[in-house]
């Protein structure tokens, strides 16, 4: 066969996009870390401009032939999975007209600036003024995808975060967890109620817990070089491979939810830096799914993190920029971290208690986008979810209940089920890393991380979106996502 055309000039398509992907994400950080209130409504216009011209590049029908000739043509099967991916995006970005790409990013926009003092202020009917029209938009991007894709409507949004991943597998997973996780919750609290426990005394200075931050993103193997740490007021990883900045927030009260938060946005961080070069500005280049993007974290913060082993080695950097203190010992910490306690906010709940954050909120967009309810009738519902899964009571409480994430205000329905996804298939690659290194506890707590960072690198980093997501975990542990992979280290860490 000769020489392939088509698909080179895909290729140059391709990277255009991403160029622009590159500066989108920039003024996104900027928006969200550096940017002053007032330069809101026009930084809302220019990202909107440029949301725009990238949803052109995507639509430009000379693309279409494009497409149908390089199947034609002799492509190596990395060029093959390429190809795949390109055409995902080109058929996504098709079916939805750019006045509602503008019309939601402006949107989105203005509810997420808004709702940064309205949450301060507990202003649910404040909110809603602005996230109506938010959720009027997504329904309609839902019904486009939906009627060309032959699914739900949530669905179609969810094939944004979890490809291939349909609501009906995630209720029967989320169904299998709401059996067990209630009743290990109170077992384990019930363990937990008769163990001593020492909270620690601070005042911590936010510098000094930076420093902190720096010397264990350091210790994980982060690239500065490459990336940066900032505050936000919801803590992220954003940017681009090449340049990934992750944020945090401080409370000088307490250190804990922060060096938990950073370990987490590391984990993001260290799959964008560890993503193959060579192919970054094409789609195939770039993350698989954000429960793929969730397991890194999670094996970060979750698997790595929070283990007695990591704990026992990174208690000496604790003590050095916070100061020593009895309940900062290895083992203090250990039990500080595996504590179990229902609460409202779920960026700073336990291990236990999240998966619980998430199915409630699956359960609430998934009921929003598909019509059964309206936003009005949110917060009613988060109360009867909020008091039936964790026996919380947040009646009223608005900015720690409904308000307190970010990820609806601009419109990301579908992507909630992605956490804890995530945390299923950390558990399923730590399960496949102890098959092959059975002493890791002992090589983790003697500072030995490359055992995990190489399997990684291998397995997940590396692939980026050469294989569907079955397919890749497949590869990685030897079968299918397998949720018992996650009770039974809930049961061993927890109960064991």
């Amino acid at each position: 066969m000769s020489q392939p055309t088509a698909y080179p000039s895909l290729v140059a398509s391709f990277t255009r996009l991403y160029r622009y992907e590159h500066l989108s994400a920039m003024v996104s950080w900027d928006q969200a870390t550096m940017m002053p209130p007032k330069g809101n409504d026009a930084r809302a216009a220019a990202q909107a401009e440029l949301d725009v011209l990238m949803h052109a590049t995507l639509t430009d029908p000379a693309l279409a032939a494009l497409l149908q000739q390089a199947e034609q043509e002799d492509l190596s099967q990395q060029e093959r999975a390429s190809l795949r991916e390109m055409r995902r995006e080109w058929q996504r970005a098709n079916l939805l007209p750019a006045s509602l790409v503008e019309a939601q990013a402006l949107a989105g926009a203005r509810c997420e600036h808004a709702w940064r003092s309205q949450r301060t202020a507990n202003d649910w009917a404040g909110f809603l003024q602005n996230f109506r029209e938010v959720v009027a938009l997504s329904r309609q991007e839902a019904r486009l995808l939906a009627e060309a894709q032959g699914c739900s409507p949530y669905d179609a949004l969810m094939n944004k975060y979890e490809p291939g991943m349909q609501s009906a597998d995630i209720d029967r997973i989320f169904g299998e967890v709401k059996q067990w996780l209630p009743g290990l919750i109170a077992q384990v609290m019930a363990k937990q109620g008769s163990e001593t426990l020492l909270l620690p005394q601070g005042s911590f200075p936010v510098e000094q817990q930076r420093q902190l931050g720096l010397a264990v993103m350091q210790l994980l193997g982060f690239d500065f070089d490459a990336g940066r740490l900032d505050v936000s007021v919801h803590p992220f990883c954003g940017g681009v491979a090449e340049d990934v900045r992750i944020t945090t927030r401080y409370r000088e009260d307490d250190f804990m939810q922060s060096l938990m938060g950073i370990i987490h946005e590391t984990g993001h961080a260290r799959y964008e830096q560890g993503l193959p070069r060579d192919m970054l500005h094409l789609p195939v280049g770039r993350a698989r799914s954000m429960g793929i993007h969730e397991s890194q974290s999670l094996s970060f913060e979750m698997q790595l993190g929070r283990s007695p082993a990591f704990l026992s080695l990174i208690a000496p950097l604790l003590a050095q920029y916070l100061g020593a203190q009895p309940a900062l010992s290895a083992e203090n910490l250990a039990r500080l971290y595996s504590r179990v306690h229902p609460g409202f906010i779920r960026v700073d709940a336990d291990e236990l208690c999240y998966p619980a954050h998430v199915i409630l909120r699956y359960e609430i967009e998934k009921a929003l986008m598909e019509g059964e309810i309206e936003a009005e009738d949110i917060p009613a519902l988060w109360d009867e979810k909020m008091q039936a899964y964790l026996g919380v009571d947040t009646r009223g409480n608005y900015r720690q209940g409904c308000l307190q994430d970010i990820h609806w205000t601009d419109g990301s329905f579908g992507y909630f089920p992605s956490y804890t996804l995530g945390a299923m298939y950390a558990a399923q690659y730590f399960a496949a890393i102890r098959r092959d290194t059975p002493d890791l506890e002992q090589r983790i707590a003697a500072g030995d991380l490359a055992v995990v960072f190489d399997w990684l690198q291998q397995h997940i980093w590396s692939q980026a979106s050469l294989h569907d997501t079955n397919t890749l975990v497949q590869r990685a542990t030897g079968e299918s996502l397998n949720p018992a992979y996650f009770h039974a280290h809930l049961q061993a860490r927890y109960l064991g």
